[in-house]
């Protein structure tokens, strides 16, 4: 059966329900999976859990659904651009499961290896670790942190072959492996679809049987924090 669909509609078809757990790669607003979160947004898909290592900002990425009330529930790290997720929060409107970078990176990466726990020094002695197992190893103090296994995986690659092996480009490469590997099913978004076969072996990042659906876009590729200098005089 081929993988490759011509929209993000298309590919997320017969896969959203309401109240699911959505695995969502990216970091800040680079390498966001854009095209499939304009898709759930129309959708219209309710009560999502969310992991993502942020929620975009308010206009763009996760953010929009934010804007749309469709998220429930929030496990990130980092939240701090996104106005209308504070105000939703703070409100009592929206749920936040708060993990370190490197320990959600490790949940959904396990998940993916079907590694259901590990643990991690990550976090003891604060309020990461309240509510969770402590053991001891070799005279440290370790918590343990379950793997994320979601519903749905949706990222962004830079390229496919039409097995769904994927290469991602530079800062890319960060949330949306371990993001891929992570669900039920994974539909990715990328600029490149190219036959199989071309992809020297030795540069793929993610192999193809992880992914489940492809689909080629466009991207506006924003960024985050634009930062200039002053114009120098003469």
């Amino acid at each position: 059966m081929g993988k490759i669909y011509g929209s993000a509609a298309e590919a997320l078809d017969g896969l959203l329900f309401d109240g699911m757990f959505i695995a969502a790669g990216g970091f800040g607003l680079c390498g966001i999976p854009e095209l499939c979160l304009q898709a759930i947004k129309e959708a219209g898909t309710q009560d999502l859990t969310f992991a993502s290592n942020n929620a975009g900002v308010d206009d763009f990425g996760i953010g929009i659904l934010l804007q749309t009330k469709q998220v429930k529930k929030m496990i990130s790290s980092y939240v701090g651009e996104n106005k209308e997720f504070m105000r939703q929060y703070l409100g009592g409107e929206l749920e936040l499961e708060f993990n370190p970078q490197g320990t959600l990176a490790e949940r959904m990466r396990a998940a993916g290896c079907g590694i259901p726990g590990f643990y991690t020094k990550t976090g003891v002695g604060t309020v990461i670790a309240e509510g969770k197992e402590h053991k001891d190893f070799n005279g440290e103090t370790y918590i343990l942190e379950t793997g994320l296994f979601a519903d749905l995986s949706i990222v962004k690659a830079w390229k496919a072959d039409e097995t769904g092996n994927l290469v991602f480009r530079k800062t890319a490469r960060n949330f949306n492996p371990p993001a891929a590997m992570c669900g039920k099913v994974c539909v990715v978004e990328v600029e490149e679809i190219v036959p199989t076969g071309s992809l020297e072996p030795d540069s793929i990042h993610l192999p193809g049987v992880y992914v489940h659906r492809i689909v080629q876009g466009e991207f506006e590729k924003r960024i985050e924090q634009r930062t200039v200098r002053q114009k120098e005089t003469a």
